[in-house]
């Protein structure tokens, strides 16, 4: 599987990461998949993180904005192909929360590592779920 995204929207979401260092931020990616499973990028749309304990290495997008954000996807005739969120002082990896709170089988979760307040790496990852268990994959980056 692969990513696609504009390199606009990739430094939206970075600097999303950096606005809200020494916390994490986060969003919703919506695009559409092609004809092959790859993702590609139409739109970034910024969520609050509603994460009140631990908000520097946890995030929580609130279910009510997230309808919203599928609404307006739904208008736009496209679909959400991934989340996002930054790893204050930690590096671009998926950590066994981020596992365990993925519930999005097929959508990308891009995770950007934000150093002293400056977005450094972003990685991909797609969400597979196979029967009861689900893991994560790396996923390649592509930035047209």
């Amino acid at each position: 599987m692969a990513l696609f995204i504009a390199k606009p929207d990739l430094e939206e979401l970075r600097q999303h990461g950096e606005e809200t260092y020494p916390f994490e931020c986060c969003g919703v990616l919506l695009g559409r998949v092609d004809d092959v499973g790859g993702k590609r990028v139409h739109e970034v749309v910024r969520c609050s993180n509603q994460r009140t304990e631990s908000p520097h290495n946890r995030y929580f997008i609130d279910p009510r904005e997230l309808v919203g954000i599928q609404r307006r996807a739904h208008e736009r005739e496209l679909d959400i192909v991934g989340f996002y969120h930054s790893h204050p002082q930690h590096p671009a990896r998926w950590s066994a929360t981020d596992l365990e709170e993925a519930h999005w089988p097929g959508c990308s979760y891009v995770i950007t590592s934000v150093m002293n307040g400056v977005a450094t790496q972003t990685n991909s990852f797609d969400l597979v779920a196979e029967g009861e268990s689900k893991s994560f994959q790396n996923e390649e980056l592509h930035v047209e």
